[in-house]
């Protein structure tokens, strides 16, 4: 699959997850604008593409001893980082942010499953 292609599915599921948060996580406001929302997605499709990477390579040694758990902590940052760059998005607690990590965390793992075939 191509870059361009892979970027677009997942702007739509991320922007899907940031509408699911913002729906099913308590402690996570969200703007009602779709506008705001869809470029929400953006910027965290960018900080997933770009950001996530290094924060795996980072907390390698954390992810291999938590056999994985340690991801929800790299979703938990990605979150953490939309949350300051971005007014529409506002997460009050760390209990909010673990929330909303283990489903971002779900969804796109159900995306890569399903997009991902070879």
């Amino acid at each position: 699959m191509s870059l361009p292609a892979r970027a677009l599915i997942a702007l739509v599921v991320n922007t899907a997850a940031l509408v699911a948060i913002g729906k099913f996580v308590p402690g996570v406001t969200l703007t009602d604008d779709l506008t705001s929302v869809v470029l929400l997605g953006a910027i965290l499709t960018l900080l997933n593409f770009v950001i996530k990477p290094i924060l795996k390579l980072v907390l390698s040694p954390v992810i291999i001893l938590t056999l994985g758990i340690g991801l929800i902590l790299v979703n938990a940052i990605v979150l953490y980082l939309l949350d300051n760059i971005s007014q529409e998005i506002t997460i009050q607690n760390v209990a909010a942010y673990l929330y909303a990590a283990v489903l971002l965390g779900i969804i796109n793992l159900v995306s890569h499953i399903l997009f991902h075939k070879k």
